[in-house]
């Protein structure tokens, strides 16, 4: 039994060695932002988050089957909510420096969707999808530390303009919940997910 990881996230992927896992890394080519418009206004945090991952895992164990035809897929999809918004990767400085403005010395909510496909004799088969919420308290970084971190280019290709792993961490008063969570998957809830498949952790264990 294999584990897929539908991610290209390096955070994931090293919380899974982490946890002695070495999964095949095969990254979706899921639609986001068109998923997102698509589930509308009514959908709640959990539901997006949890829905963007379910078609990350989904997309990809279709591709895999063949090859690996005994895996399990994992899809994994964070967002933080903040100020009734759901907010991503901000993908530019100016858009990660406004994020800052707001999130500085607050505490804001990450969700982080989990979905499985669980691929058998080649064919994808039982799916199970769920959601772990972490608070996040933020500190207050000075203008110049703000600067350097956002010319470091960390904070614009992760959920929230922030990591709690990397440089972001110096500006992460505390969190209640999962930390693994903040990082980007959430061992516990995994492990949950990956019994309801019929999956124990340690059959996914590398030696």
């Amino acid at each position: 039994m294999r584990l897929v990881l539908a991610s290209a996230s390096p955070a994931r992927l090293a919380i899974l060695r982490g946890a002695g896992v070495e999964p095949l890394v095969e990254v979706s080519d899921v639609d986001e932002d068109g998923l997102v418009a698509e589930l509308g206004d009514q959908a709640t945090p959990a539901d997006t988050v949890s829905a963007l991952a379910l078609a990350k895992a989904r997309t990809v164990a279709v591709r895999v089957a063949a090859a690996v035809p005994e895996c399990v897929v994992v899809g994994a999809d964070s967002m933080l909510f903040l100020d009734g918004e759901m907010v991503g990767k901000p993908g530019s400085v100016d858009a990660a420096r406004g994020r800052w403005d707001q999130m500085a010395g607050r505490t804001a909510e990450l969700f982080t969707g989990h979905a499985l496909v669980h691929v058998t004799g080649g064919v994808p088969g039982q799916e199970v999808a769920g959601h772990a919420t972490t608070a996040v308290a933020f500190g207050s970084p000075t203008t110049g530390e703000l600067e350097a971190y956002l010319a470091s280019g960390e904070p614009l290709a992760v959920a929230g303009a922030f990591t709690l792993d990397g440089r972001g961490g110096w500006f992460v008063e505390g969190i209640e919940g999962d930390p693994s969570n903040v990082v980007g998957l959430s061992l516990p809830l995994t492990r949950r997910l990956l019994a309801e498949v019929g999956v124990g952790v340690d059959t996914l264990w590398a030696g």
